[in-house]
């Protein structure tokens, strides 16, 4: 998906993080620049924190959506049925290096759930991410960011390329390449989880 700067303030001009409420942030969003601690304690809509600067996700259609709800409901059967438990997440943010991201799904295990309980923004990177990729995305930014999260306590990134059909699963250790006709498979978070290619895109 393209990432569109909505605001873009001088450093000096970031204020530091006030005693407003978490609801007085969100409404005032649109009309101060917010610090990376404010948005962090509540981040506006569809967006992320990058390099001072807050971004609006866009160019997210109803494919997009599509297979992000299709994956995120089969991660959440898969966890419920191989007794992996856990959660699973679409579009929550979390922390990496310095910056707020908000992955498309997401998953973490049940030690880490019980771990973080309830957040607004993860603290560090979620341990299985899925990124579906648009025809407008450069890739130099694609592998940036899953370098950003594998940085930051992610262990298997996985890219999804819905117009050239195709799924990689990337981890520090390997990166395997999924096409149509061939099962994607985790590598090492949900471990056993399979889905054929042509039945997510």
């Amino acid at each position: 998906m393209v990432a569109t700067p909505i605001l873009s303030p001088p450093e000096e001009a970031i204020e530091k993080p006030s005693e407003q409420s978490q609801s007085q942030i969100s409404t005032e969003s649109a009309n101060k620049p917010l610090s990376f601690s404010e948005w962090l304690l509540a981040p506006p809509k569809g967006t992320e924190w990058i390099d001072g600067q807050i971004i609006e996700k866009t160019g997210m259609g109803s494919k997009h959506s599509r297979i992000q709800a299709k994956l995120a409901a089969y991660w959440f059967n898969y966890k419920n049925s191989s007794s992996q438990g856990g959660e699973v997440y679409t579009e929550v943010p979390c922390q990496t290096n310095k910056r707020g991201r908000r992955p498309d799904v997401a998953y973490l295990t049940s030690e880490l759930v019980a771990q973080f309980e309830e957040f607004t923004a993860l603290s560090q990177s979620f341990i299985l991410i899925a990124e579906i990729i648009s025809p407008s995305d450069r890739a130099e930014d694609v592998f940036a960011k899953v370098k950003e999260y594998l940085d930051s306590g992610c262990e298997e990134v996985w890219l999804i390329f819905p117009e050239s059909q195709w799924v990689i699963s990337i981890t520090n250790e390997q990166q395997i390449f999924y096409r149509n006709g061939e099962e994607a498979k985790t590598q090492k978070i949900l471990q056993g989880f399979a889905i054929a290619v042509d039945d997510l895109l």
